[in-house]
C-alpha cells in the first residue's frame, strides 16, 4: 500500500477555437506537480505551494482539496492527506491552472486508494474543483489534463467525455502574455444568446475541425480553427490579439485562437519551422509596449496525468 505519491498533470488549451465548453487539448512538458501523502486522520491539509503565491491553504478554498473531498465523499470513505504542490501554470493564464491542481489531486488520490475509480469517473470530481475556480463545472480543461490528447465533451447531464484522434505532427505555439483573466470575470461578458446564423457557422466549423483532426487534413484544421461566438467578445480582453494574429497567420499557423479564457493564446502549425518566426514575432509585438510574454511550442500530450515518483 502507497504511502505517497508524486504526480504530474499537464497544462492544457481548451475550447480550441468553435469548441467553447467541449473541446480541449493536453500540452507536453508543462503542467503541475503533486505530491500526496496519507495522514492519520480524515483531514486534507495544504502543507506547500510552490511556484505561485496567493492561492488559498484552506481546503475548503483550493480547487486540490475541494476535488479530492468529491471524490472521497462519493467513496464514503474518510482519508486524510497532506498535499505539496508545485504550480508551473500561473493563475489566469488561460491554460488550465486550476484544472491542472484538480486533476492531479483525484488522479493521485485515486492512484494511492488503489483505482477504485476509471479515468472517465475521475473527471467529475475534477469538475468539482473547477465550479470553486470558474463558478461553473466544466470539464473542457480537467478531461485533457487526466486522459491525455485532444478530447471532446458530448453531454454534461449525464457527462459523456471522449478522445478525438489527431495528426502526431501536429505542433502548437503557446503565447502567453504576462497578465492575468479571470475565468469567471471572462465568462460574466459572453452573450446570453447567439444568432442563429452565428451558430451554424460555429456547428460546421467545430465538424471541420473534428474532421480534420481525425483525418490528418491539416487544411482544414486551419480553416476550421475559427470562432464567431467567443473570440469576438473575449479578444477585446488581450492586449494587441488581432495583430498578433494576423503576424502568426502571415508567418504560416495554421489557425489562431484564444486557449482557454486568456490571456494565452494558441496556434497550431505543421511543421516545426515556423515556430522560431512566431515566436519572435510575439516577442516584438509585446516587446515595443513592455510587456512581458512568455512562449513556447508543444506537441500534444498522449498520456495526461501520470505517476513521476
Amino acid at each position: 500500500m502507497r504511502e505517497s505519491i508524486k504526480v504530474f498533470a499537464p497544462a492544457t488549451v481548451a475550447n480550441v477555437g468553435c469548441g467553447y465548453d467541449v473541446l480541449g487539448f493536453a500540452l507536453e512538458g508543462y503542467g503541475d506537480e503533486l505530491i500526496l501523502t496519507r495522514r492519520p486522520d480524515d483531514r486534507l491539509v495544504i502543507a506547500s505551494i510552490e511556484g505561485v503565491q496567493g492561492l488559498p491553504l484552506d481546503p475548503l478554498k483550493n480547487v486540490s482539496t475541494v476535488a479530492i473531498n468529491a471524490f472521497l465523499t462519493d467513496l464514503d470513505l474518510k482519508q486524510g492527506f497532506d498535499l505539496r504542490i508545485k504550480k508551473n501554470i500561473a493563475a489566469g493564464s488561460g491554460l488550465g491552472s486550476s484544472a491542472s491542481s484538480a486533476a492531479a489531486a483525484v488522479y493521485a488520490a485515486n492512484e494511492i486508494l488503489g483505482r477504485p475509480k476509471g479515468q472517465l469517473e475521475l473527471i467529475n470530481y475534477a469538475m468539482a474543483g473547477e465550479k470553486l475556480a470558474s463558478t461553473k463545472a466544466h470539464a473542457d480543461n480537467v478531461a485533457p489534463s487526466i486522459l491525455g490528447g485532444v478530447t471532446a465533451v458530448r453531454s454534461y447531464e449525464p457527462l459523456d467525455v471522449f478522445n478525438i484522434s489527431y495528426p502526431e505532427s501536429l505542433k502548437v505555439v503557446v503565447i502567453f502574455p504576462q497578465i492575468e483573466i479571470k475565468t469567471s470575470d471572462a465568462k460574466k461578458i459572453l452573450r446570453d444568446e447567439v444568432k442563429l446564423t452565428d451558430a451554424v457557422k460555429q456547428w460546421g466549423n467545430m465538424a471541420g475541425l473534428i474532421s480534420g483532426l481525425i483525418e490528418h487534413d491539416f487544411e482544414r484544421i486551419g480553416k476550421s480553427l475559427q470562432d464567431v461566438i467567443v473570440e469576438p467578445v473575449r479578444s477585446i480582453l488581450i492586449p494587441f490579439y488581432h495583430q498578433m494574429k494576423t503576424l502568426a497567420l502571415e508567418k504560416g499557423a495554421l489557425g489562431f485562437s484564444i486557449s482557454g479564457s486568456g490571456p494565452s493564446m494558441f496556434c497550431f502549425i505543421k511543421e516545426e519551422g515556423a515556430s522560431s518566426e512566431i515566436i519572435e514575432a510575439a516577442q516584438v509585438l509585446y516587446g515595443a509596449y513592455e510587456i512581458e510574454v512568455i512562449s513556447f511550442i508543444s506537441g500534444i500530450n498522449k498520456q495526461g496525468a501520470k505517476i513521476i515518483e
